[in-house]
């Protein structure tokens, strides 16, 4: 994600939580202060800053992580070819023997037992030594 998109998603959500406290009302207790309206500031613009470090937490701990296991992913099966040993999602092991714009065609042993595959249903290039954790 850009810089600027995630400052605009940033933004619009500081919004949205900031119109949602207007409109429930949510406004800490007044009492004892010289000014109501400086404490009611302060106490909802430390509220907004605890929301908005909490959608940052969120998106740098698990949505740019699995944008990125997405874009990796995704290059893996971009960069498909013959003769590469793979592994589906579920299970299947095989030789690449075509491959397509959107699909590949496997061997999956030596009888030469061949099946067409969408490359999205590839898991992981290279031979499977032990079961993932």
């Amino acid at each position: 994600m850009k810089l600027s998109r995630l400052l605009k998603v940033f933004a619009l959500a500081a919004m949205t939580v900031l119109g949602a406290l207007m409109g429930s009302g949510c406004v800490p207790a007044t009492e004892g202060t010289a000014d109501p309206n400086a404490a009611a500031a302060g106490g909802g613009m430390s509220m907004i800053i605890m929301i908005v470090l909490m959608i940052a937490v969120f998106y740098f701990f698990m949505i740019r992580p699995e944008n990125k296991k997405k874009k990796q992913a995704q290059q893996m099966r971009d960069n498909l070819a013959v003769g590469d040993t793979i592994t589906t999602i579920g299970g299947i092991m095989g030789k690449i023997v075509s491959v397509r714009e959107n699909s590949i065609v496997i061997e999956t042993s030596d009888d030469r037992v061949r099946m067409q595959l969408t490359k999205w249903s590839v898991s992981s290039v290279g031979k499977q030594t032990e079961e993932p954790k």
